[in-house]
């Protein structure tokens, strides 16, 4: 009876290490940052963001130039006039907060060019991990890069360098 159930045991043991699956871990980050096409995109990014800051700015500057002139001349003005100020502001703050919107708000300018200049890079490298699964036959890939995803990864394990190469990127 013991023998019939040691080899029971041995051959679940068989089973489950056959059926066992492959993995491999890799950081995304690294490798973006190592490919000069992202690096290319994120200071064309960069760029645009920095040009669309400036003119929220200068928006800015001319929105507190109205205030401070509105507050120091609000006592000789008529009730009219101060009116008729009050709606100058109002209306240039809501351009001001709407253009913020447009530029960086959810889906906004900088959303969009992002999807337009570093969308293709990451696929780039997403298509060179499935390639790379399939050629080794890995089951699951995990990315370390995007916080707690892994808790404990192996070094041994880190493909980065396998998609770097595939990629054609050298150190």
């Amino acid at each position: 009876m013991k023998k019939l159930l040691l080899i029971i045991c041995i051959f679940c043991l068989a089973g489950i290490s056959a059926q066992a699956q492959r993995y491999a871990v890799l950081d995304t980050k690294f490798i973006l940052d190592r490919l000069p096409e992202y690096k290319e995109a994120q200071k064309k990014l960069d760029q645009f963001s920095e040009a669309w800051q400036k003119e929220l700015d200068a928006l800015q500057g001319n929105l507190d130039r109205m205030y401070r002139d509105f507050e120091a001349e609000q006592v000789m003005l008529s009730e009219d006039l101060k009116k008729k100020r009050e709606d100058q502001l109002f209306n240039k703050e809501k351009e001001l907060r709407d253009l913020q919107r447009q530029r960086f708000g959810y889906e906004g300018d900088l959303f969009k060019k992002r999807q337009e200049l570093i969308k293709p890079v990451q696929d780039k490298v997403y298509n060179a991990v499935q390639k790379l699964a399939v050629e080794k036959g890995y089951d699951f890939i995990f990315d370390k890069s995007e916080g707690i995803t892994v808790i404990f990864a192996d070094p041994k394990l880190d493909r980065s360098e396998d998609v770097l190469k595939l990629l054609g990127v050298n150190k």
